[in-house]
């Protein structure tokens, strides 16, 4: 039985904001406990706008002046949101209710309670048999889902000082029985690792042998609680040497809930619209395997709800089976070639399965909605967190100001070349919801049609996901792109000038719209970075 309990819910804050935290890179053994991988890049003082609750891009340096340039990760609030921290991201404004982001004191508010409580667990650093945080394994990625989720704050994508590369020296996994992928580096990416292809007898990937699933990084063999469990890691050294390997990186869930209250009507409204474009893009969707309607989480668009996309990250990146997903996890092969995981390594959390349940029976307390939030398991919660997350607020710049000047001049532009046609700047709009009324009726200006697209040979990874073919992603939406460090999905670019030039490759629908940038001026381009930057 997993919890996450507090003397009121009142108190989080207060336990998760640290006074003093600088917001800059940390070094690379980061800044605390054995989940911890180190504090997010950005952001400096709050700059002003001129707009409540808007962070001011920060200046253009000189020598994007002369040369376009990629600006570099913004500045200023937290996803552009006032009393944000490193630590604590915003909720929707109905589910703050009269409390502020960040307050330490809140008054009790239900949706709030739910919010803090999923909050909470989403830090928890999971073990193999220590309760209550059991489950972690027999294989995994990292042991702490904010660890992958912290850029610019909790919720967001993977931050400048990888903490998966810290496994061995901060004891999450044995260094007898594990070693750091090559991939993996100090200042690179949070990756999870692919086959494309199973391998035939010779080490060779079979091109007509499709395989696809997460190679997880690490086993919980050696560690205390792992009993006679001894498993290998996955064979990341020829995958690299046949080129059968792909990476993903983490996915920020900031205004997850906006996304998922999307109508199909609405979505197919938005496709409907693209039709007959000049820039020769053609999206579809890709559909849940269940029921047939519109997925659109993942970066395939592989997942149908924030529900389904916490019980998966749970199973296949931690290990942890839940009330989704009921079993622990072999590898592919253990599983489609093979004998399934070793009945040493079964069970070592000693509770049964699934491992993250139902919380039947819960401590009283005096808030009653808060005693509420304590009896879902984790997944639940998760999604409870991430659906109740407010989405980054852009920094305009100052009203008359050059800075601002060229975020509008760049956002036209932006639409002018083609890139609009695929990163839908809003769509109008959410159905009404039945959680919360910051959901219902709202523009959700992500910048993504939601669709899944052909990206050509250059971005292609060769695996299929739903009806997602091996060259086909989800747009990616831009809210929030202003503080990110790691782009594409792979992490392979933390430049955008080559984050726009590799959407132009053989069979891509964003060739003609990076022809179109290529052609611009110089200053033109610039206008297009500073706007980017400025989401």
């Amino acid at each position: 039985m997993k919890t996450f309990r507090f003397a009121s819910g009142l108190t989080l804050a207060a336990l998760l904001f640290f006074p003093g935290m600088v917001f800059a890179q940390t070094s690379p053994d980061g800044v605390g406990g054995s989940g911890s991988g180190g504090t997010p890049l950005p952001s400096g003082a709050a700059g002003d706008s001129g707009i409540a609750g808007v962070a001011t891009p920060s200046s253009v340096p000189a020598t994007c002046s002369t040369t376009p340039c990629d600006p570099g990760v913004r500045g200023g609030l937290i996803n552009g949101q006032v009393g944000a921290t490193a630590t604590v991201p915003c909720a929707l404004a109905s589910v703050l209710g009269t409390n502020t982001c960040g307050q330490a004191s809140q008054t009790p508010n239900p949706a709030l309670d739910f919010f803090n409580n999923g909050l909470g667990r989403f830090q928890i650093v999971q073990t193999v048999d220590t309760l209550p945080n059991t489950g972690l394994g027999p294989r995994f990625n990292f042991n702490q889902c904010s660890a992958c989720h912290s850029q610019p704050t909790i919720g967001g994508t993977g931050i400048a000082n990888n903490p998966e590369f810290t496994a061995i020296t901060k004891g999450i996994v044995s260094g007898a029985d594990n070693t750091i992928p090559t991939f993996i580096t100090v200042h690179g990416p949070t990756r999870e690792a692919r086959f494309p292809y199973f391998f035939d007898a010779d080490g060779s990937p079979d091109p007509n042998k499709p395989n696809g699933g997460v190679e997880d990084l690490f086993t919980v063999s050696g560690l205390a609680g792992a009993s006679s469990c001894s498993l290998q890691q996955p064979g990341f050294a020829g995958a690299l040497a046949t080129n059968d390997i792909i990476f993903r990186i983490p996915t920020p869930v900031f205004g997850a809930g906006l996304v998922e209250n999307l109508d199909e009507s609405t979505l197919i409204a938005v496709q409907t619209a693209e039709v007959g474009n000049a820039f020769g893009v053609s999206g579809t969707f890709n559909h849940n395997g269940n029921d047939g309607t519109i997925a659109r989480f993942g970066w395939k668009a592989q997942n149908k709800s924030m529900l389904l996309f916490s019980g998966e990250a749970y199973n296949v990146e931690m290990g942890i089976s839940n009330e989704l997903f009921t079993q622990d996890r072999p590898l592919p092969g253990e599983d489609q070639l093979g004998t399934g995981l070793p009945a040493g390594c079964l069970n070592l959390s000693k509770t049964g399965y699934p491992e993250d349940v139902t919380n039947f029976t819960v401590t009283a307390n005096s808030d009653q909605s808060a005693q509420n939030a304590e009896v879902p398991g984790d997944i639940v919660l998760f999604a409870e967190f991430m659906r109740l997350l407010a989405p980054p607020i852009p920094a305009p710049g100052v009203a008359g100001s050059s800075a601002a000047a060229s975020i509008a001049r760049g956002q036209t532009q932006f639409g002018t070349v083609g890139c609009a046609t695929c990163h839908t700047m809003s769509i109008d709009s959410t159905q009404v919801s039945n959680v919360t009324s910051s959901l219902s009726n709202a523009a959700v200006g992500a910048f993504s049609d939601f669709e899944i697209h052909d990206m050509g040979v250059l971005l292609a990874d060769n695996v299929s996901q739903g009806t997602a073919g091996g060259d086909q992603f989800r747009t990616a939406p831009l809210w929030g792109l202003g503080q990110r460090i790691f782009f594409l999905h792979d992490g392979r670019a933390t430049d955008l000038l080559v984050v726009i030039k590799d959407h132009a490759s053989n069979g891509s629908e964003g060739s003609t719209a990076e022809a179109n940038f290529e052609a611009l001026t110089p200053s033109q381009k610039q206008d297009v970075l500073n706007f980017l930057r400025s989401l």
